[in-house]
């Protein structure tokens, strides 16, 4: 008489399927704006339209950052940097060949 349990086994269970990861390509309208809604009053400037996907976004957004001096993050596609640094944005895309543009307050 055997009084064993499986209890846990690595031989079966759920395999999760990878899925490539879909990133959100940019139309080349590169366009800096800053943000308020739902931040509870701070402003974040979000940097949509960019032409780079994955790692490659967010090697830019890690430059960006640094050079804001701030945190952010990249969601859907756009870099949101923690500050109202738009003009600097601009500034500094513009340096790197985008054609970015103001919009929004």
């Amino acid at each position: 008489m055997s009084n064993s349990r499986l209890v846990y086994s690595t031989d079966v269970g759920r395999v999760k399927e990878e899925k490539p990861e879909q990133a959100t390509i940019g139309d080349g309208n590169v366009r800096v704006r800053p943000e308020k809604k739902g931040r509870g009053g701070k402003t974040v400037t979000v940097i949509s339209g960019l032409p780079l996907a994955g790692n490659d976004l967010k090697a830019f957004a890690k430059k960006l950052k640094k050079r804001a001096g701030g945190g952010g993050s990249v969601k859907d596609g756009n870099i949101e940097l923690q500050g109202d640094h738009v003009d600097v944005m601009v500034d500094v895309l513009k340096k790197e060949g985008y054609d970015a543009k103001r919009s929004g307050g």
